[in-house]
């Protein structure tokens, strides 16, 4: 038996999210996997992502892993991948690591971007990676509140709730940075892990600050409700892209 490590771009625009759901017609795993049982013959080969990216989220860096008993070297399986795929899912890289790595189990941090064009008018070619938001944002009022954001803490005001998703809301994040770009504005968030839609909710929260919606000094007092209600409105998934796994 050997593992196979693979790290995986797509544009998750037509997705229903990573995970295969039985009533969801298209996903990022359900996709691979049936490529992946094509190429070696079997009727399912268990694909393990690092985390689920919800329905229209995008990524450069996932990390997946899966067995198989295979004589085929890590490159051509990338090749036969590649060949096989659908245009929106790429394969970066395909190496095999100790049986012992767990994408999920293994992961120490992640890094996600959110990336808004802050301009007067929108894009017609970048409407699917860009969340467009048209008013003047504050950007060094912005990054004054995200430092409150940095270490490790209870982020339950910035976590939707989610049966399937169960455990405390404390989590630590070594580095949130907000950068703009001429009409482009980042939010950079590494994380030990994430709450689900955590980065969508904290995005448009300090959006709200930065269009002057919350005060000076609003994220403290969010973060200590630990209540939802408390934050901004979550912005839409496709501005949102998972850039690097690390192990």
């Amino acid at each position: 038996m050997r593992n196979f490590k693979l790290t995986i771009e797509y544009d998750g625009t037509e997705f229903h999210g990573w995970q295969s759901q039985t009533n969801a017609p298209r996903t990022i795993q359900g996709e691979m996997e049936k490529v992946l049982s094509r190429i070696f013959k079997k009727p399912r080969v268990v694909l393990v992502g690092s985390g689920r990216t919800d329905r229209g989220v995008h990524a450069r860096g996932q990390v997946a892993h899966f067995l198989s008993e295979t004589d085929m070297p890590a490159d051509e399986i990338g090749r036969a991948l590649n060949f096989n795929l659908p245009p929106d899912i790429t394969i970066h890289k395909v190496e095999e690591v100790s049986l012992r790595f767990h994408a999920q189990l293994s992961a120490k941090s992640k890094t996600y971007q959110y990336t808004i064009l802050n301009r007067s008018y929108p894009s017609a070619l970048d409407r699917r990676t860009m969340y467009y938001f048209p008013r003047r944002l504050d950007l060094a009022l912005m990054q004054a509140e995200a430092t409150l954001l940095v270490g490790t803490i209870d982020f339950s005001s910035f976590a939707n709730s989610d049966p399937s998703r169960k455990g405390d809301a404390v989590r630590t994040v070594s580095r949130l940075d907000i950068t703009r770009d001429a009409d482009r504005i980042f939010i950079t968030i590494t994380a030990d892990g994430f709450l689900y839609k955590m980065v969508r909710n904290i995005a448009g929260t300090l959006i709200e600050v930065g269009a002057g919606r919350f005060p000076p000094g609003s994220l403290k007092t969010i973060l200590e409700r630990r209540d939802r209600s408390a934050a901004g409105l979550a912005v839409p998934p496709w501005g949102l892209c998972l850039q690097e796994v690390v192990y």
